[in-house]
């Protein structure tokens, strides 16, 4: 049978027209997905990326590959992710740095955490923790309070750098229960915990995951715990909210996020694959062991809500306190 050339040209329309109703209709996903986690190797962030990543792979069938990109305090992935194609095959691991307090204290971040991005779930809650180097003659929160009141220039506390969690949670901690300390800003919270290791610093604030080990040897005290309840590896620290201080006691949290635009359809199958995983007590297990807790179940539009309003909490201490980080 001989075809003309506008025959050709009209079945060649009509055939381009069908791939992308075809290709919308592909089972999701096809190939593998980068999840990009804004920091480099080892910490608490990377930690969990790596956990659900592999337990994602196998629930969806294809690769789930972690790509690190860290720097600028997180602000570097994030920004990647937040201009990448809304297709599902880049996500984002989220964490309180870059969806929580580089917002409240950088007006120029280049991203906005809310707007663009389609929040998914959380994969993990982190308890942070008030910790002490043990040579300060200290037990417990009570004396902590006593000792600096008593040596009002005695205590410098490590922060991971200026308008970070630990600095804005120890500012806060600091006018709440109303007892002097410097702060030392460093270059990320690995260096600062070198520092608190050797003495040279007295105290700091860093989620529990990063610190279990040397807490169980003796290398650093836990004080006081940011959790809902104590945690099972330090049964006997009390919480803040036991201390009477409640708006310390918020976890930190690591999440999933996409690019906004992501198909619902996406977003809704990645949010039940990873409460699925999550909810194993396989999973469960190895959590605890990394001195993790389980998130309770938050679906995407409570995850972007849980997301605006501890923004807005930040905000507040960082005005309060006069926190500002321009990234120009």
């Amino acid at each position: 049978m001989t075809i003309d050339r506008r025959q050709f040209l009209t079945s060649t329309a009509a055939a381009g027209l069908a791939l992308p109703a075809f290709a919308a209709d592909a089972p999701y996903p096809t190939r593998a997905i980068s999840l990009v986690v804004p920091f480099t190797p080892g910490g608490s962030v990377d930690v969990s990326g790596r956990l659900i990543a592999d337990r994602l792979a196998r629930s969806l069938g294809q690769p789930v590959v972690v790509d690190n990109r860290g720097g600028a305090g997180g602000a570097i992935g994030s920004t990647y992710v937040a201009k990448a194609a809304p297709d599902g095959y880049t996500l984002i691991v989220t964490s309180q740095s870059t969806h929580v307090v580089n917002p409240a204290v950088n007006p120029k971040l280049p991203y906005d955490a809310v707007k663009d991005f389609a929040p998914i779930t959380l994969i993990s809650r982190l308890a942070n923790v008030l910790l002490v180097h043990p040579g300060l003659p200290v037990k417990s929160f009570d004396e902590l309070v006593k000792y600096a009141r008593a040596n009002p220039t005695a205590l410098n506390y490590a922060s991971a750098g200026t308008g970070s969690v630990s600095h804005l949670s120890m500012e806060l901690l600091k006018n709440q229960a109303k007892f002097p300390m410097t702060h030392i800003p460093y270059r990320g919270a690995g260096v600062a915990l070198n520092d608190l290791l050797s003495g040279q610093i007295q105290l700091t604030w860093n989620n529990l995951s990063s610190n279990l080990t040397h807490i169980l040897n003796g290398k650093l005290r836990a004080l006081a715990v940011a959790s809902p309840t104590r945690v099972p590896q330090l049964p006997d620290v009390p919480t803040f909210a036991e201390l009477k201080l409640p708006d310390l006691n918020l976890t930190s949290w690591n999440g999933l996020a996409a690019p906004a635009g992501t198909p619902d359809a996406i977003v809704q199958k990645l949010y039940a694959a990873t409460r699925k995983i999550v909810t194993d007590p396989a999973t469960q297990a190895v959590w605890v062991d990394k001195g993790m807790m389980v998130p309770q179940d938050i679906n995407p539009a409570a995850y972007r809500k849980e997301i605006a309003e501890r923004i807005a909490f930040y905000q507040r201490i960082a005005r309060d306190n006069k926190i500002e980080l321009d990234s120009n």
